[in-house]
């Protein structure tokens, strides 16, 4: 399996893994292709042997502004100090064998600015070895509703070298 830039082409092999890894939080295929047009440097794909083995969408978004899920961004805001790891996500099969760590270090490789995101499904310890600190005040509590128990918004910070 090696990880590579999403293309259109790839769209539907991206909707078939986030049923599989995100089934509490649907997002439709033009969510997909919208963060696509509007990021395609930072959009991936793992392909394996029988396709879509799983992806990774960022995209420049300012701090502690939550997407809504399932909707479309229209364009990007202004304000671009941070950016926003709306998914990685992995089939079973492709799960454990540093195919999740491959694919940030390409994100990581070309982003010289902190990264926010929204950890579910029980996966805040993934993130923290990451690098990734929880974040928490009112505001996000409310933000993070729609997205269920559980959910946490987390932010890795960039330190550059002196």
């Amino acid at each position: 399996m090696r990880w590579r830039a999403m293309a259109a082409g790839d769209l539907d092999g991206v909707v078939a893994v986030a049923r599989v890894a995100f089934p509490e939080h649907p997002e439709g295929r033009a969510c997909f292709a919208e963060r696509l047009a509007l990021a395609p440097g930072s959009c991936f794909v793992l392909e394996g042997e029988n396709g879509i083995a799983g992806y990774l969408i960022a995209y420049p978004w300012p701090l502690e502004a939550i997407p809504p899920l399932d909707t479309l961004l229209g364009s990007l805001p202004e304000a671009r100090e941070a950016w926003y790891l709306h998914d990685l996500a992995l089939l079973p099969e492709a799960r454990g064998g540093g195919h999740a760590r491959a694919g940030l270090d390409l994100l990581f490789g070309r982003i010289d600015a902190p990264i926010a995101l929204v950890s579910v499904n029980d996966s805040a310890a993934f993130w923290r070895a990451q690098g990734f600190v929880p974040q928490d005040s009112p505001a996000l509590r409310a933000k993070l509703a729609s997205y269920g128990p559980g959910a946490c918004y987390m932010v890795r910070r960039v330190t550059k070298p002196v």
